[in-house]
């Protein structure tokens, strides 16, 4: 418990701090103000990429354990993903509204790529609920979940393989192609900051789950259980 709000409170501080210094940097000489959505569009991008990764190795880790509290970890990172995408794909419209003069363009990879990625995760979310077994709900989430992983990188690399409105990475072995230092620092703080937000997401909403999977499990041995019938009159 001490942990969850631990993590809380430094990620709430980190948040703080990324925010200053966003706030703080110059406007951009092309996209004006509206180059500090950079500081929310990148940092929900990132944290939904690791979020599926976190996903991804709950999934394996049910594999090779088949022990519940990954299957709960897995649940509650795919949770938190979800959020994030959608996150960075309406940041991402509003970005593109400014920058391109459209919010939104099905023939752009990286867009087109990310709506897929949103809609399979989307779609394990609405697996778990559809499934009232524990393990058969573990196993087959596991499988989604760890295949569902292979969108990742399509999403990553898109803007460098196919036609796309989007710039190259930002970050590439060449240096950096942001030219304001400030915008760089703020927009790395802004990373740091929203991993500890899913760090604590993820404590609080696994330790949500596994207490969920247990109360399911207790329902299910108390539905198989009849209730006395000694001196019940059964004519």
């Amino acid at each position: 418990m001490k942990l969850r709000y631990a993590l809380t409170g430094l990620a709430a501080l980190a948040l703080g701090v990324g925010f200053s210094l966003a706030a703080q940097h110059p406007p951009d000489a092309v996209q004006g103000e509206f180059v500090r959505i950079i500081n929310v569009h990148v940092p929900a991008s990132w944290l939904a990429f690791l979020a599926f990764a976190g996903t991804l190795v709950g999934s394996l880790g049910w594999f090779a354990t088949r022990r519940s509290g990954f299957d709960s970890f897995a649940a509650a990172s795919a949770e938190i993903g979800v959020f994030f995408t959608a996150l960075s794909l309406l940041t991402g419209m509003i970005w593109g509204q400014v920058t391109w003069g459209i919010a939104w363009d099905w023939g752009d990879a990286r867009m087109a790529s990310t709506a897929l990625m949103l809609f399979i995760y989307l779609g394990y979310l609405g697996l778990r609920r559809g499934l009232a077994d524990p393990q058969e709900r573990a196993k087959r989430s596991a499988v989604v979940g760890a295949l569902g992983f292979l969108i990742v990188p399509v999403v990553y690399f898109s803007v460098n393989v196919f036609r796309s409105l989007h710039q190259t990475q930002s970050a590439r072995p060449d240096g950096w192609q942001i030219e304001s230092s400030a915008i760089v620092v703020s927009m790395l703080t802004n990373l740091a900051a929203y991993s500890l937000v899913y760090l604590a997401f993820v404590v609080w909403r696994t330790a949500q789950e596994a207490e969920l999977g247990r109360a399911r499990v207790d329902d299910l041995a108390g539905a198989a259980i009849s209730p006395p019938t000694i001196g019940v009159d059964r004519d």
